[in-house]
């Protein structure tokens, strides 16, 4: 039924409606005006909404005839349709049954046999009365047209599956708030023409329902690096550290590599592996004091160390770089504490670094690293792998290993291994080691205090982490 004709329903409701006042059933009605029910409960509950009318739902039980049963209802029950095709004279089984088909044959014969209206004269059946009443159609044609049929009647066609039971849902409908015998379709905004003319007095606006849901937002989804930090950042948490600030992607020179005890000669401050700032070229500051100290340090030595030998620069110290560890804050939080006066701590970053090397499908010039420090009074290589044991196993890596390694700024220095179970291997997963005494020393952290060190990095830059936690790459 198209639009017109819901149109046609709709006026017709509302004309009735204002001549009785009610509509005590929408499923009588219906039937009087030759309307499809359906279309009717549409255009009853368009009305509701718009308050034209009120509705009352009403719903009652009702049997509907099946497949089966319309058939009988246009040529007759099973039974009488055998004992029609039963001649005078008789007929065979195998004849009946060809006459009548298979499946009728099969529910009649029984049922006409059961009534007495065929027997069985070998070889022949035979009718045994002469005009017998097809009951079944009869109450089949009762229940079709909504007439009342005993209980008795509606248990032998339930049992033979004929009907079937059916919710059939209706409205009361009686006169609304705006009732009208003519919808009128509410504006929804004010033209310029409506102000202009004045018009925007007389319409009808429809209401805003600020209760209404909007669309769900499809998106917003968390990046899988993102998860992976998120679990990071937890643990650290739980373990009592508290997050260092990372903000800082351009340092100097001084704070990346010299504050480590790590000398100007070294391979990792070579253009091929470290970005250099052509603008601004040189830090503006450092601390004066403390970078005479790390100048001697790498000179001469100093606390029972020989030191490096060599003529350190400040013009090398004072360029800056994109840089290439977050030790690098490490550094700068390790300076602040000796500064601020020493008390145990632990810290935590998680954030980007960046290396001048070949993009590849595994590489790119920028990665992310996970780092970890602690500083206490008395710390041994053991409190470090307990640590580790700890941390990792927060993750999932219960099977750890050990190799002994080289860094800077670290002795001893460790490399770390998990067992990944589904590679059925060891993996590299990270580098750790207790920062060395010619780098604690000199920023004027007391005698005695250690800092245990350790760091992963999100990328196969230097460890295999990713591997672990399901190829989660940073780049």
């Amino acid at each position: 039924m198209g639009a017109a004709d819901k149109e046609a329903v709709e006026e017709t409701v509302l004309a009735d409606l204002h001549a009785s006042g009610e509509i005590s059933d929408s499923g009588e009605w219906a039937s009087s005006h030759s309307i499809d029910h359906g279309v009717l409960c549409d255009v009853i509950k368009s009305l509701t909404g718009f308050e034209l009318v009120s509705s009352k739902e009403l719903s009652r039980e009702t049997w509907v005839l099946e497949p089966e049963a319309e058939e009988y209802v246009e040529h007759g029950s099973a039974e009488m349709q055998v004992f029609l095709a039963v001649p005078p004279e008789g007929i065979t089984m195998a004849e009946l049954k060809a006459k009548v088909g298979e499946k009728v044959f099969s529910v009649g014969q029984k049922n006409a046999m059961s009534r007495k209206w065929i027997q069985m004269q070998k070889p022949l059946i035979v009718r045994r009365v002469d005009s017998p009443e097809d009951s079944i159609r009869k109450h089949l044609m009762a229940v079709k047209e909504g007439q009342e049929v005993s209980p008795e009647v509606i248990k032998e066609l339930k049992s033979r599956k004929l009907i079937s039971r059916k919710l059939w849902k209706g409205y009361e409908v009686t006169k609304g708030l705006k009732f009208a015998l003519k919808r009128s379709k509410p504006v929804t905004d004010v033209t310029r023409d409506m102000l202009r003319s004045g018009s925007w007095k007389v319409h009808e606006y429809k209401e805003y329902n600020f209760d209404a849901l909007g669309l769900p937002v499809e998106g917003g989804h968390l990046h899988p690096l993102l998860k992976v930090r998120a679990a990071f950042k937890k643990i650290f948490l739980a373990m009592g550290f508290e997050e260092m600030p990372t903000n800082n992607y351009v340092e100097s020179s001084f704070w990346n590599f010299d504050a480590l005890f790590q000398p100007q000669a070294h391979p990792a401050r070579d253009s091929h592996d470290t970005f250099f700032l052509k603008t601004p070229a040189r830090t503006i500051e450092l601390p004066e004091d403390y970078l005479q100290r790390v100048k001697t340090i790498h000179e001469v030595g100093g606390h029972e160390s020989i030191g490096y030998g060599y003529d350190w620069k400040r013009e090398e110290a004072e360029k800056n770089l994109l840089r290439t560890h977050t030790t690098a804050v490490s550094s700068r939080m390790l300076y602040k504490l000796a500064q601020e006066g020493f008390k145990p701590k632990r810290y935590f970053s998680i954030d980007r670094v960046f290396r001048n090397e070949a993009v590849d499908r595994t590489h790119l010039c920028e990665f992310h690293q996970i780092e970890g420090l602690i500083c206490d009074r008395g710390l041994t290589l053991g409190d470090l792998i307990g640590v580790l044991h700890e941390f990792f196993g927060r993750l999932g890596m219960t099977r750890l290993r050990f190799k002994p390694a080289y860094n800077p700024y670290t002795e001893p220095s460790a490399e770390i291994f998990g067992y990944h179970e589904q590679l059925q291997k060891w993996v590299e997963i990270g580098n750790s080691g207790m920062f060395r005494p010619e780098m604690l020393l000199p920023m004027g952290l007391p005698p005695g205090v250690y800092e245990v060190h350790q760091r992963a990095h999100l990328s196969p830059r230097h460890s295999r982490l990713e591997e672990y936690l399901g190829d989660t790459d940073s780049r």
